[in-house]
Formats: structure tokens, sequence, C-alpha cells
């Protein structure tokens, strides 16, 4: 899988690809992380990539030609890697007025063959990127100076998600994921007592019926207490 992001600062890019299960996936060839620096396709001695809004207001709007250049690289770039063959691609673009960003898109995204982000910056973007882009999403309800870290944030959960990345299983019983969408039970390990708390019983005990019965318990029990609008659904 690519995933290719579009980015007014590449740089910030530099560590969170660069370690851990993303690092171990490139190494792998399971995913090709691109960046494309949207201000390559400014205009001018200066590379304009944005302007004043029409109407006025405060702030700069990203310039709906700059973004489609860069969008159109990318997605004929993939298909003539492909081959010219049939792909799935995907295009979003990161914005507070998205879509919230749930564990479903992370599994759709994962079954794609390239997905594209543009990190949205300064005051927006010009609407009429939205008839080249398939998806609007948001990370929650809250405003960033701009879309790289969610995008970052997209491509570590997709990426943990592809085939082979990590152990077999290891996402079926995390929160989000299940069939009844619960979180997820807590976890213990060694050691079995500290300070006063001590690991419960019954995940000593051996008997996995029990424990299963045990952790979807607690799962409700979380899931109850701090988010209580999952059991809504």
């Amino acid at each position: 899988m690519k995933i290719t992001i579009l980015t007014l600062f590449p740089e910030m890019f530099t560590g969170p690809f660069d370690h851990s299960i993303i690092k171990r996936a490139k190494e792998k060839g399971l995913i090709d992380i691109e960046l494309i620096t949207i201000r390559d396709f400014g205009e001018g001695t200066h590379k304009m990539v944005d302007d004043t809004p029409y109407g006025g207001g405060i702030g700069m709007v990203l310039k709906v030609d700059v973004l489609h250049k860069a969008i159109e690289q990318a997605l004929t770039t993939f298909s003539r890697q492909a081959g010219n063959k049939p792909v799935k691609q995907l295009v979003l673009l990161m914005s507070a007025s998205g879509k919230p960003y749930k564990q479903s898109h992370a599994k759709h995204f994962s079954t794609l063959d390239h997905l594209i982000i543009i990190c949205g910056h300064y005051e927006g973007v010009d609407e009429r990127i939205m008839r080249y882009v398939d998806e609007e999403i948001s990370i929650g309800d809250f405003v960033l100076t701009g879309g790289e870290l969610p995008a970052m944030m997209i491509a570590d959960s997709v990426t943990r998600l592809l085939t082979g990345v990590i152990t077999p299983g290891a996402t079926e019983d995390e929160s989000f994921s299940g069939a009844d969408s619960l979180l997820e039970y807590p976890h213990y390990t060694k050691p079995r007592t500290y300070e006063g708390l001590d690991v419960p019983e019954i995940l000593l005990s051996g008997n996995h019926q029990k424990i299963a019965e045990w952790r979807q318990e607690r799962s409700l029990e979380k899931t109850k207490r701090t988010r209580p609008d999952l059991l809504k659904k």
C-alpha cells in the first residue's frame, strides 16, 4: 500500500515515520509513504499557494488550482507505477469540519492501494477542491494549525492494520474493533502485587472461559463509565 501526504511542511514528518511499527512496515515493503510539497505547485517567483478570501475575512485560503495540481500528480504517478492497471485510490482532506475519524475508516482505508491525504492549513481551503476530494475527515472537535498531525495519526492507524505489519489477531479485541464496539478490557502483567494493588485472581486461574467472561464484563463496565455514547449505538 502507498500513502501520499500533500503538505506545506514535509519536514514535520521526519521523526514520526522513522520509528516503531511504521519504520518496520516500510522496511518490509508493506507500506510506502510519499511526501509531496504543496508549495512546489505554487505560482510565481514566490510559489504562492494561498490568497485572501472572497467576501473578506481574516486569514488566507489555500488555492484550488494549486491543490488540484498536487492531487493530480499523486494520482497519475501511482497509476503509472501500477502499470495503469485499475487501482483503488482515495483522496482525503484533513479538516476540522470533516466527518469524525473512526476505526471503521482505518479498516476501510487499509484495503486501498493508494491513500492520498491533503493537510489543510491557514484559514482553510478553497471549497471547490471538494470536487476532487472523496472524503473530508476530522480527528476531533477541536482546531489545529494544520492537518499534518492528523495525517500522521491516520497513517499510523492504517499501517498497523495491514497484513504482516503486526502479530495476526492482535487488533481483533481492541477498542472500537469488535462487533459490539466496546472499549478494550484492562490488562495486567508482572509484578503480581504492586504497592498493595493485586492482579485480579481470575486472570491467574487458567480458566479461559471465565477469563473471557470477566474481560467482557470489564469491557462493558469501562465503556459505560467513559464512553456511554458507544452503548447508545
